[in-house]
């Protein structure tokens, strides 16, 4: 199962996280994947609302991901949080400025990144098991992904107390601190969804909505006003030390557990967005500069080895027990100059390394240049595409690309290919194999790609050459759904239609399956108008006749073997290969080394294999297009 399900269902474009036994915790991967889904859903007049929601009941989101927050920065390297970071906070404004409905339904844990996600659209729904809190000072960070917009906006001083202590909210307290707009017993999402899918209407969200139980902050609201107005954190450590009652010991103990930086942070944060207006886009600047030094300057990662990592539950915080500096909050929230966040959607042009410019990587590099991108190309032989930087070498091409395209021969090829422009890509670059190679390589090289710190995609197509020319391939991609999202664009430019098929190594199955289709079928289309010719049957009265009756299929209705019959096709241009006999034969090898290896019967992919090898390798066949084989059957008698 992947880590998060996206389709469209009726009006609806759905999202389900589907990593209950990690909380459903938010990985880079899938932040990216919400943020290509929901811009493509906004130019979609299909789809009138989006809905999301989660597998399991223990958590909607428990917040982001952070083990690779920490091992690369334990390592030095600050650049992947603050990429992290800067694309989730930029997705989270997205979801709050969005032009349609955003429905959530967030059962058990929303925390941190989850806030994100779940808080920021439209309609958001609790039930009884909700529990939604913004923890982060705990681990030495401050309410982010726009929670302390929210938090600002929160009744009296409600905000102060939930943003230092991490108190979590049940959802009745959610709906009051303005984190929820509806309580709906979780019985009734069901039926809910399916109204909204069926209709496309959000209305249906209120008219479920019901009266949730009081809960645990509305008792406590002139406590919290009455301690947590202080005009300073250690005021307000000092406010609770003087009352006795069972709340002031309470909240003490849970001030205590958090970073001291992170809270005198938080309680500036706050009081600049409430003197400026608290805006999403505003919150999501002033937090950005604090994680952005977070953890060079601040305590994250201290905060991350005591509470996840090591679990002593023992961190060693800066400025513990005492008063934080002046100085040492105006440097956290410092503006950042260039490195400021901004929310202005990514340039559309990428820099691109094409590798392997033949027959069909040569059109679909000149797609990708004639529509504004940045395309360096290397191919073995001397070639010159127009529009294309041609590079000296394949770790030339790839080197400091976004994207990284490969179409070559073989998976050996391939492998080598990998190994050459692996090292020379940069983290978070993707490469997209589009070459059709066997289902083993495809899968070595995404592996060695993700060990980089890249995106992996096998996509081999369908469409030959006229397909690469004219820029309607169909894709077949396999890889996660953030490597999918960035190469999506190019795969529009390039072709008509793209499949996400599944993890890695599903595009090249899909495509092995595809083909095996497709040499059987085309023998037996062949097989019948040589059949029908000694049968003196009129080739077009057949085509007529079963063109539109039940022996319908591509390779009668769209690829014709038969000259002056039907659509045009390499038949009537002396079958010069569209798609030539010699990659039939590659491909349905593939499909029998695929069938070997997974144990499937496939007869019929075994004869046809036979078949186009004899073609191929004993007769004629070599250089003919794969429909060729309609002479090669007018010729022969029954034997």
């Amino acid at each position: 199962m992947s880590d998060i399900d996206i389709r469209v269902t009726g009006r609806a474009g759905r999202i389900t996280f589907t990593r209950p036994q990690a909380l459903n915790a938010m990985t880079y991967d899938m932040c990216m994947a919400i943020d290509a889904a929901l811009r493509i859903w906004r130019e979609d007049d299909a789809v009138a609302l989006v809905v999301i929601d989660a597998a399991g009941d223990k958590a909607f989101c428990s917040g982001g991901d952070i083990a690779e927050l920490y091992d690369t920065g334990t390592q030095g390297d600050f650049a992947y949080g603050r990429r992290f970071w800067r694309d989730e906070y930029r997705l989270n404004a997205f979801i709050a400025e969005y032009p349609k409905p955003v429905i959530s339904l967030m059962q058990g844990f929303t925390m941190g990144g989850g806030v994100g996600i779940g808080c920021h659209g439209s309609h958001r729904v609790v039930d009884d098991g909700s529990r939604i809190a913004m923890p982060e000072c705990g681990i030495g960070l401050v309410p982010d992904v726009g929670g302390t917009m929210m938090l600002a906006k929160a009744p009296g001083r409600l905000g102060e107390y939930l943003g230092l202590t991490g108190a979590r909210m049940g959802p009745d307290d959610a709906i009051l601190a303005g984190f929820a707009d509806c309580y709906i017993p979780r019985a009734k999402w069901g039926d809910l969804i399916e109204m909204l899918e069926a209709s496309g209407d959000a209305s249906h969200v209120q008219s479920h909505a019901e009266t949730p139980p009081e809960g645990a902050l509305r008792p406590l609201l002139a406590d919290i006003d009455r301690h947590f107005a202080a005009p300073s954190l250690e005021a307000l450590r000092v406010s609770l030390r003087g009352d006795d009652s069972d709340f002031g010991a309470d909240t003490l103990k849970a001030l205590m557990r958090g970073a001291p930086l992170s809270q005198a942070c938080t309680l500036d944060i706050l009081n600049r967005l409430r003197a400026g207006g608290p805006t999403i886009r505003a919150a999501l600047d002033l937090e950005y500069r604090f994680t952005w030094r977070a953890m060079e300057h601040g305590d994250f990662l201290e905060g991350i080895r005591a509470q996840i990592i090591d679990k002593d539950r023992n961190p060693q915080w800066q400025f513990a027990g005492g008063e934080v500096p002046d100085v040492a909050v105006r440097h956290m929230l410092a503006p950042l100059g260039e490195d400021a966040l901004t929310f202005e959607e990514e340039e559309t042009q990428m820099k691109i390394g094409f590798i392997g410019l033949g027959n069909m990587g040569g059109p679909m590099a000149a797609n990708l240049a004639n529509a504004g991108h940045a395309v360096t190309g290397f191919d073995m032989a001397d070639v010159s595409i127009e529009g294309v930087t041609m590079a000296g070498s394949a770790a030339e091409a790839a080197t400091g690309a976004d994207v990284v395209i490969t179409m070559l021969p073989n998976g050996a090829i391939l492998r080598s290919v990998a190994k050459d422009i692996i090292p020379a890509m940069t983290a978070g670059a993707a490469f997209v194999d589009c070459s059709t190679v066997d289902v083993d390589s495809a899968r070595a090289v995404a592996e060695e790609a993700q060990a980089a710190g890249l995106l992996a995609v096998d996509a081999p197509v369908s469409g030959g050459v006229g397909g690469a020319s004219a820029g309607t391939l169909t894709f077949m991609a396999g890889g996660t759904e953030a490597g999918f999202a960035k190469a999506r664009p190019l795969f529009d430019i390039m072709g008509q239609k793209a499949v996400h098929c599944g993890a890695s190594g599903a595009g090249q199955a899909a495509k092995i399956c595809n083909n095996m289709i497709l040499g059987v079928t085309m023998i037996a289309t062949c097989e019948a108008f040589a059949l029908a010719d000694k049968l003196g049957l009129d080739r077009q009265k057949m085509f007529d006749v079963v063109s539109t009756s039940s022996g319908y299929s591509w390779t009668m209705n769209a690829y014709c073997p038969a000259p002056g019959v039907g659509p045009q096709s390499p038949a009537d241009n002396d079958y010069k290969p569209g798609f030539a006999a010699d990659l039939m034969l590659k491909d349905l090898r593939l499909s029998q080394q695929a069938a070997a290896s997974a144990d499937a019967d496939t007869p019929m992919g075994a004869l046809a294999q036979a078949l186009y090898a004899q073609f191929v390798e004993e007769e004629d066949g070599k250089g003919r297009d794969f429909s060729a084989m309609l002479p090669r059957f007018e010729k022969r008698g029954r034997s």
